[in-house]
């Protein structure tokens, strides 16, 4: 009976052990990167129209340019500047929005962007 009765007093002790674990704080996860936006940033012209189609607008400033590309969800504005004199432009920003003007997650829209069929 003596196992028996030892038994009976380490019982008590599993279960605090249980609660202890139980309240121990949640592990802290790193946040998502914004998949998507690696295919466009730091890209050329050449392999976004690669990626999206004919753009619907091409806009060139003096050494600067803005390819917008849309689709029924959104629209994206790309801006490529060259990084030296004489160097390919490439995408340094994007803007997007939805269609009616408000606001949308960029990796969403290159998302909904690419899927596109038809260039629309």
């Amino acid at each position: 009976m003596k196992p028996v009765a030892a038994l009976l007093l380490l019982a008590p002790l599993a279960a605090c052990a249980t609660d202890t674990a139980s309240t121990a704080a949640p592990p802290v996860l790193a946040p998502i990167p914004q998949a998507g936006l690696q295919t466009v940033m730091g890209q050329d012209a050449a392999a976004l129209v690669r990626g999206f189609g004919t753009p619907d607008a091409d806009v060139r400033e003096g050494t600067a340019r803005k390819l917008q590309f849309s689709s029924a969800i959104c629209i994206m504005d790309a801006y490529l500047y060259p990084a030296k004199a004489g160097a390919e432009p490439r995408v340094s920003w994007v803007d997007t929005r939805q269609r009616d003007g408000s606001a949308i997650d960029r990796a969403s829209c290159v998302a909904a962007l690419a899927r596109r069929t038809g260039g629309k």
